[in-house]
């Protein structure tokens, strides 16, 4: 059964690095991308384009009046806000903490390798050290 696809609207930073690869693997598109310099975001609430499904706010290089602005633009038009650094391991545990990633496919392999990864760790301490895999 194939999810619909989330379209994000991302908000700061002038490039992106290597975040829409990982907003991509958790079937999110980056629809716009605004870097927040425009003195214009400050002063008046922005209309946030049609088809947004969630507004992400990368908080490092953004200032509070623009932030509050596209806050309040969200919460007007009833659209959920992921606020985070601009690292690729801030938004991945923004992700992780978000609604829209419950269903994720991704998410539950990723849930299987970590339950995996600590029933083996709990194998080498019970061997009482490191065991070789060949």
């Amino acid at each position: 059964m194939a999810q619909s696809q989330v379209s994000a609207l991302i908000v700061g930073a002038d490039r992106l690095g290597n975040i829409p690869d990982l907003l991509r693997d958790h079937n999110i598109a980056i629809r716009h991308h605004i870097s927040g310099r425009d003195p214009a975001h400050q002063k008046k609430a922005p209309s946030l384009p049609s088809g947004t499904d969630l507004v992400i706010l990368l908080t490092d290089f953004l200032g509070h009046n623009v932030m509050k602005t596209f806050r309040l633009a969200a919460q007007r038009a009833g659209i959920r806000v992921l606020a985070c650094r601009r690292s690729v391991c801030s938004m991945q545990q923004a992700l992780d903490q978000c609604g829209y990633c419950k269903a994720c496919p991704l998410r539950e392999a990723n849930e299987a390798k970590r339950s995996i990864t600590r029933v083996s760790a709990k194998g080498r301490r019970a061997q009482g050290g490191l065991a070789l895999q060949g």
